[in-house]
């Protein structure tokens, strides 16, 4: 099968970058030394509002965690994941549902099927670290 999915060019990167204030994590720990908390910790310190979505915490990074991103009072510019591929398709149709602009995908997981059903609802990242994508196009 002939993937149609590509990274973003940098250009566009930077302008996400640019526009986003709002970054909901699906997946977030609430320990350290999880890479879903290292990479959110960046991006807040960089100036994103991080919100946490993970059931099974109560907060991280000093931000209430939400069970689900349609619990999320206000816009979300760009949805983080941090869950395994399979569940890739679940999440987008909520990052629909809520009217975010961005899915973004942590390294690793990639769901093509994802891509093709909802490219034109979201502008989709996959299989890209996000703290490595912002420190290169920022």
């Amino acid at each position: 099968m002939i993937m149609s999915y590509s990274h973003p060019n940098p250009e566009r990167l930077k302008d996400i970058f640019n526009q986003a204030k709002t970054i909901a994590v699906v997946g977030l720990s609430d320990q350290s030394n999880r890479v879903s908390y290292q990479v959110s910790q960046v991006m807040k310190q960089a100036g994103f509002k991080i919100i946490p979505v993970n059931p099974n915490i109560q907060s991280s990074l000093g931000e209430k965690a939400y069970h689900h991103l349609s619990e999320i009072p206000g816009p979300i510019d760009i949805v983080n994941v941090f869950r395994k591929s399979i569940f890739l398709k679940d999440i987008a149709e909520e990052a629909v549902g809520i009217g975010a602009n961005v899915l973004w995908a942590q390294q690793g997981v990639v769901d093509e099927a994802v891509y093709e059903l909802y490219n034109k609802d979201l502008f989709v990242v996959m299989d890209l670290c996000i703290k490595v994508a912002y420190q290169y196009n920022s």
